[in-house]
Order: structure tokens, then C-alpha cells, then sequence
């Protein structure tokens, strides 16, 4: 080889030489291109797998193991900013030689909070985490004893506590999409991967983990966007349940206490070892699934008029037309008193007298009678007997005055609705509740709903069908009806008959609800194997203890 520096190059005569040097320089780029792919392969992976974590405490954790593992640290730290700015909170921190694991999976850590602005506002840069999240730059300190612009005052306390070294020390800020500071990530004591002597993080272990930062940064904001649009999706979705029932008076809580038992039911199935249920076993999808449903079951009845919806009487409309007859029977006793009193005169003031005040006395005694009668045909809890039904079709055919001119004591739609044989709606009534199935099946199939929750609609609408296929909107029978829509079912009657706060009726005892739940069972309203469940496993009673009165939980349902 000839030296030539003077020309600006060396000159290689001894091939051997020169060989080696090539293979030298091969060996060099072929390793620091393996090493190299081999960190791009890992960081996408770990991107890969960031991006995939639901958890958000499971990607804390897995942000500070990944970069401990990147750049071989012994401890690591993540803090996340709150959400007025002002603060840095503790969500992860672990240490391998202290066998220290806390925050994330593994509960809050109460520690607290690293201050971003000190007490007179100004920007707190004496701790070092406060400087990144202030400042958005990297810091890496080779010996943190010697570190002459921070405060780590704190540091060397929990070292002489502990008994441990702290040295070196890697803290990178986490931006998000916007550029804006979401967290620190703190590395503490990188070790040589042979020897595990403490070491400062070189500039590859940086370059990687400010990598790493701003996919998990991406990643974080990813999810804490996915989970603040779910919040909100679910807040709306309690908000709109809760608008509807409140649009009574009496069924404020229903859609709750119906969410609350329907989730009872559900995980007692996937409890269930043995059984018609022991193979089925709902997803943590399909429990959310159910939950949503339950809350919208009754969505419908937003387009339900309150006053047929809320109707605890048979004449009651935007008002109780009871009042109306009343009217008219006093209008009609008074009529009885002047025929009398007419009678009375014509036959003069002693002839009679008191034979025409007797018969007034009894008339008006019946006429007070019929209408006692009336009032209580008007209750839907009294049983209309083909007697009673003809007695009402009778008072109908009878007439008062008004106006001068004689008209019928009941209007024909007051007789259809006192002649209603059980509870207090008529046919036509009773077809625009039932209606609120295929009006919530209508609304809810117009929703985008993520794929998870694509049988929402289906759910929510098919709690009225029956076994038998006698229910609505779509009359769908025995497997037709999906299991869900039947755990509703039950959730939904139990509720009704247990209420006490419904208008038309008082709330059941538990055995009596139960009693009730047994005859739609042999009705073939209900499904069999859940209700078998229901008592057998005592489902109900959590809820009773919860929502009901404690006279109605009675000895025979304990």
C-alpha cells in the first residue's frame, strides 16, 4: 500500500489488504442494515400491535414495556396530561429491580400529580417530566446526580429509601395528531443487554424512542377518540331512553330497572355450567350488544301519545271524561227534581207530599247508583262480566237534557271504552302501544350502527314477540325470536308487574309476578328455559332487593 495522503486519497497496492478492508466495510453496512431492518420490523410491529390494543390500560402498560424493551431500561414512567392542562398524572410506572408494576391493569396509582405550572403560573421546569411536557423536547441524562438544570431532589430521596441507583435517564413527550403535548414517556438506567451495567441511552435508543413515542401517541389519541365517541354514543343513547320514559310521569325509571335485569339474566346465563345454557356464553360485544338494545327498547314510544300511553283510566283521554258524566248525571238529577217538584204542585202542597219526596229520595238514590257504578267500570283493575257490560249498554239507552234537546246519557265511544273487559285501553288503544315495537324497529334500523352492534334494531324490537308467534310487530315464533329478545321479554314483563309506580294497577309481590311470568309460560308467550332459569337460579331477587318495596318481596320468592 502507498501512502499518497499529499494527493487527498490512499492508495492500496497488497490485494489482501484491500480485501479485508472491503469485507470489513460489507460486514459493517450488512450489520448496521440488519440492525436496523430489525428495529424498523419491531417498531412496526409494535405499531401494529398498539394500534390493536382496545384496553387502554393494557396500551399504558404496553407503551413503557415496549420502550423498556427497545432500549433494554430498568424502570420506565408514563405520565398523561389531564384535562385542564395543568397537571401530569402518574399511569404507569415500573421498575425491574424493585419489582415495581403499578398503574394500568393493575389499579390507579395514587401518587401525586407533577405540577405544569408552579403557584405564581409560571412554567414549572425544575422537574424534569414538566420540562419535556412543556417544552415538547427530549431530554437524555447520562447521570442524573449531575444533572445541574432539574430538580431531582426527589429522585435521590427514593433512592436512599430504597436503596437504589438512579442514572440514567431517557424522557421523550408524547404529541398527538395536532402536535399537542398528551403525556411524557420516562426511561430510567438503560443496561448494556450483556452485562447489564448501567449505562447513559445513546442516540439510537433515543431516535428509536421517540419513534415509539409518537406511535403510541397516535395510538393513545386513536383510542381515547374511540372512547370518547362511545361515551358520547352511549351518554345519548341514556339520555334518549331516559327523555322517553320521563315522557310519563310513572315510567321514569322503567328503561334502568329493564337494562338492570336484563344484564342480570344475561350473566347468570354465561354463569351457567350445565343446562339448556351451559354452551352459550355472550361475548363482552354481544353483553354491550344487549345493554344498548335493552336501553332502546321502547324508543318508539316517543311517537305514543301520553295520554294513551299514560291512560289509568277507561275514559281518560287529555282528561278523565269520568268528569263529563258526572256533569251529566247531576244535570239529570236536577231534571228528576223539577218533574217531581212539578208533580208536587199540580196535586197541591199537602196531597202526596210525602209519597212524591220518597220516590224523588229513591230516584235520585239509583241515579247515584248508576253513576257509583260507572265510576267503578271506569277502573281498569275491575273485570267487565257480560252483566256488568249489559248494565253499561242499558244506561246508554238512556237520555238528558241539554240545550233543549234530549240526548243519550253515554256517547257510543264512551260505551265501547267502559265495556272494555280488562285493564283500561281499547282495541284501537291498545293498537297504537303495541305499535312502539314496529316504530322502534323502524327508528333504530336507521341508525348506522358499528358492526358489533348491528342487531341493536333486532333486539330492541322483538321484545314483544311471543312463543307462539301471537306477538308483534313481526309475529316471529320459538327460535324465530333471538335469545336476547327473549331475555328482554322477561326483563320487561317482570319489570312492568313488580312497578309500583304505574297508574292503572299496584306493583306485584315477586311470587305474584313470578305466578303471572309461569302462565305466559304455558300460554307460550314466554320462553320456557329462561323462565326456568329465572326462578330456579333466583335471578329476580338481586334486583328486588334493589329496586322494590320490601313488602313485596315476600317468604315464598326467597
Amino acid at each position: 500500500m502507498v501512502d499518497n495522503r499529499e494527493k487527498g486519497f490512499m492508495c492500496f497496492t497488497d490485494n489482501d489488504a484491500i480485501n479485508k478492508l472491503l469485507n470489513s466495510v460489507v460486514s459493517s453496512v450488512k450489520t448496521f442494515t440488519e440492525g436496523q431492518l430489525e428495529a424498523i420490523n419491531g417498531l412496526a410491529q409494535i405499531g401494529t400491535a398498539l394500534s390493536a390494543e382496545r384496553n387502554i390500560d393494557r396500551l399504558l402498560e404496553m407503551i413503557v414495556d415496549e420502550a423498556r424493551h427497545f432500549t433494554c431500561a430498568d424502570g420506565g414512567t408514563l405520565y398523561i396530561v389531564n384535562d385542564d392542562g395543568k397537571l401530569l398524572n402518574f399511569e404507569i410506572v415500573q421498575n425491574d429491580t424493585l419489582n415495581v408494576r403499578m398503574g394500568g391493569t393493575a389499579g390507579k396509582i395514587t401518587w401525586p400529580p407533577v405540577k405544569l405550572y408552579n403557584g405564581n403560573g409560571t412554567n414549572n421546569h425544575a422537574n424534569v417530566s414538566s420540562y419535556a411536557a412543556l417544552s415538547g423536547e427530549v431530554v437524555n441524562i447520562p447521570d442524573v446526580y449531575h444533572a445541574e438544570h432539574f430538580d431531582f431532589e426527589g429522585t435521590r430521596e427514593f433512592d436512599a429509601t430504597t436503596g437504589y441507583r438512579s442514572r440514567s435517564m431517557l424522557v421523550v413527550p408524547l404529541k398527538d395528531h395536532e402536535n399537542a403535548i398528551i403525556g411524557v414517556l420516562q426511561l430510567l438506567n438503560a443496561q448494556d443487554i450483556v452485562t447489564k451495567k448501567v449505562q447513559p441511552f445513546s442516540r439510537e435508543c433515543q431516535n428509536l424512542t421517540v419513534s415509539l413515542a409518537s406511535q403510541a401517541a397516535v395510538a393513545l389519541t386513536n383510542k381515547r377518540l374511540i372512547q370518547d365517541l362511545e361515551n358520547l354514543f352511549e351518554s345519548f343513547i341514556k339520555t334518549v331512553a331516559t327523555a322517553i320514559d320521563e315522557k310519563s310521569p310513572y315510567t321514569g325509571s322503567h328503561g334502568r330497572r329493564v337494562v338492570d335485569l336484563t344484564m342480570c339474566i344475561a350473566r347468570k346465563i354465561n354463569e351457567m355450567q350445565e343446562g339448556p345454557y351451559k354452551d352459550v356464553s355472550f361475548t363482552e360485544d354481544e353483553m354491550n350488544e344487549l345493554r344498548i338494545a335493552a336501553w332502546l327498547h321502547d324508543v318508539g314510544k316517543i311517537a305514543i301519545p301520553e295520554y294513551v300511553m299514560d291512560k289509568s283510566t277507561k275514559l281518560e283521554a287529555l282528561t278523565d271524561r269520568i268528569e263529563l258524566l258526572r256533569t251529566r248525571f247531576e244535570v239529570l238529577k236536577r231534571d228528576v227534581e223539577i218533574a217531581h217538584l212539578r208533580k208536587w204542585g199540580c196535586r197541591g202542597a199537602d196531597e202526596g207530599a210525602a209519597e212524591e219526596r220518597g220516590a224523588l229520595a229513591e230516584e235520585l238514590a239509583l241515579i247515584d247508583e248508576e253513576i257509583a257504578f260507572l265510576e267503578s267500570a271506569n277502573i281498569g283493575a275491575e273485570f267487565m262480566t257480560d252483566e256488568k257490560v249489559g248494565r253499561v249498554k242499558a244506561l246508554a239507552e238512556r237520555t238528558w237534557t241539554v240545550d233543549h234537546k234530549s240526548k243519550p246519557l253515554l256517547s257510543d265511544e264512551e260505551v265501547e271504552h267502559l265495556c272494555i273487559r280488562k285493564g283500561t285501553l281499547s282495541e284501537e288503544e291498545r293498537g297504537i302501544i303495541n305499535s312502539h315495537a314496529a316504530l322502534t324497529r323502524e327508528i333504530l334500523s336507521q341508525l348506522p350502527f358499528p358492526k358489533k352492534m348491528k342487531n341493536v334494531p333486532k333486539y330492541a324490537s322483538a321484545h314483544h314477540e311471543c312463543i307462539n308467534g301471537s306477538g308483534y310487530p313481526l309475529g316471529l315464533k320459538g327460535e324465530e325470536i333471538p335469545l336476547q329478545a327473549r331475555i328482554l321479554a322477561i326483563a320487561d314483563v317482570f319489570e312492568a308487574l313488580t312497578a309500583a309506580d304505574r297508574p292503572y294497577r299496584k306493583g306485584n309481590t315477586v311470587s305474584g309476578a313470578i305466578r303471572i311470568l309461569g302462565f305466559m309460560v304455558k300460554d307460550n308467550h314466554l320462553d320456557g328455559d329462561l323462565y326456568d332459569l329465572f326462578v330456579k337460579e333466583k335471578t329476580y331477587l338481586d334486583y328486588a332487593k334493589r329496586e322494590l318495596k320490601p313488602s313485596q318481596i315476600d317468604e315464598d320468592c326467597l
